[in-house]
């Protein structure tokens, strides 16, 4: 076992994630692509632990600096369609950072990332309308192509589903299309109370400011 596999929480007999975090930062720090590399090339050990871990140090890069682990991109549509979701999570939530880079590569897969917002967890869920908002903020066309399914997903989802998936829709609203926006979240907001009515106000007014 190498030196760089021996740090995951798994192989340090860890139940919390903390090594793996740890790595990831690290390896960012580093700029390591060599021993990202090894880590990617682990996703696929046959050791479930072990690829899981490996997944959790990529998607912990990709959030701290996603062009780390671009070169990964296929990888990680892949294990969407894998058996076990720990890895579906993972590849969610890597892709949701890569959309912010290198959206061109996600924008390929829309297809793939709806069928997990509309078939996974609620956690895939929330991360796959992080990635299909952060490829529709790259350019009008892909706006245009994205926009009205997310805005369909509002007027749809449960009430309590609102304000969380309104703020994860943010990074894609515009001056031409918040209007849009406001309008399909104040239709809801009458259903909420409490902290999610306030939570729902406070993303309209940024809305309203872009």
């Amino acid at each position: 076992m190498s030196n760089l596999l021996s740090r995951l929480g798994y192989l340090q007999t860890r139940r919390d994630r903390t090594p793996n975090l740890d790595l990831a930062r690290d390896l960012v720090a580093r700029s390591d692509t060599t021993g990202i590399r090894e880590i990617a090339e682990n996703m696929w050990n046959d050791n479930k632990n072990i690829h899981g871990d490996c997944m959790n140090v990529m998607y912990e890069i990709a959030i701290i600096d996603p062009n780390l682990v671009t070169p990964y991109a296929a990888d990680f549509i892949k294990f969407l369609k894998s058996k076990y979701q720990n890895m579906v999570r993972g590849a969610i939530t890597a892709l949701a950072e890569i959309a912010k880079v290198k959206p061109d590569f996600v924008f390929k897969y829309l297809d793939d990332i709806k069928k997990i917002k509309e078939t996974s967890s609620d956690i895939n869920c929330d991360k796959s309308i992080s990635a299909l908002a952060n490829t529709c903020a790259a350019n009008a066309d892909y706006s245009k192509a994205i926009f009205p399914y997310l805005l369909d997903h509002l007027s749809t989802c449960h009430f309590k589903e609102v304000p969380e998936h309104a703020e994860r829709i943010l990074p894609a609203v515009n001056e031409d299309n918040k209007y849009e926006f406001i309008k399909s979240l104040e239709k809801r907001i009458e259903q909420l109370s409490g902290s999610d009515f306030t939570r729902l106000k406070k993303i309209i007014r940024i809305a309203e400011n872009l």
